[in-house]
């Protein structure tokens, strides 16, 4: 089984739009995402262009906010604060990365965490390691109703997850958990990987090597998320050999089509429910 994420992506997406008009017709209001991107990274760009579209179609408010790459730290701290204090803003997101100078943690942490649709903020990382209500990042987020597309009850199953990035393997690791998997966390000082993939029911990876991944490495199946998406000569692949590996797994995400459309649209279920929340307080 392919894991298509564009058909979840679409099917999420239009659940979002009819609970827009939902929160449109009760509150008066729309759900708004400001989005900041600083400087001229290319594929950063791209990922604001598409957000801003999604956010779009399903009926949001969307603003993008572009500086030049050398702009003073304070004035992106100010103009963060300054979001924090407009009610018409539900959710703020600050494209990574950041150019060298600004300091990506201050930036992040500036970010009012009722209003961090990224998940990135300390408040809500620590309320989603301690089992409490959270915005979730929305690349482990994606997964997670990815996995569960395939396989609605994920309890007793053996996870490992390659990669420990705050972006996607620890918080990836908190979902599995909630979901009463056992959970191995491995990495790039991990001795014998193939071993630990070759025990895994669950395998996410996520840690940035072409093709890692082989089907020699999953044992029958095995469900694989591939979060990779790197550039080679012959196009863009995932961290999984995609052609050796969807012979042996019961399913798996292909790159491009897996993940990523399912980060966009979890970003735009996290604006949402953080007009959610605020509506309700």
């Amino acid at each position: 089984m392919i894991i298509d994420g564009k058909k979840a992506a679409a099917e999420l997406r239009s659940e979002l739009k009819k609970k827009v008009d939902e929160l449109k017709s009760k509150y008066n209001a729309v759900p708004g995402l400001t989005v900041i991107l600083v400087g001229e990274d290319a594929p950063s760009k791209i990922y604001v262009r598409n957000k801003e579209k999604s956010a779009v179609e399903v009926g949001l408010n969307s603003e993008v906010i572009k500086y030049p790459a050398d702009l003073e730290e304070k004035v992106l701290l100010d103009k963060i604060r300054e979001l924090n204090n407009n009610e018409k803003v539900s959710g703020i997101l600050v494209q990574l990365p950041l150019p060298k100078h600004i300091n990506k943690r201050k930036v992040i942490e500036t970010i009012a965490h009722g209003k961090d649709v990224d998940g990135f903020h300390p408040m809500n990382v620590g309320n989603l390691s301690s089992g409490y209500d959270s915005s979730i990042p929305c690349t482990p987020f994606g997964c997670s109703l990815l996995l569960k597309q395939v396989e609605k009850n994920l309890s007793g199953k053996h996870a490992v997850v390659i990669g420990r990035s705050n972006l996607n393997g620890k918080p990836m690791t908190q979902l599995l958990l909630k979901e009463n998997c056992t959970v191995t966390i491995t990495h790039s000082r991990t001795k014998d990987l193939k071993t630990e993939c070759l025990r895994a029911d669950i395998i996410i990876a996520a840690v940035g090597i072409p093709k890692l991944v082989k089907g020699d490495w999953i044992k029958k199946g095995a469900i694989v998320i591939d979060v990779g998406i790197n550039k080679t000569d012959s196009g863009l692949v995932g961290d999984v050999d995609f052609d050796e590996v969807s012979k042996v797994a019961k399913a798996v995400t292909p790159v491009p089509g897996g993940v990523g459309p399912m980060t966009i649209a979890c970003l735009l279920n996290n604006t949402i429910e953080c007009f959610q929340k605020a509506q309700s307080k």
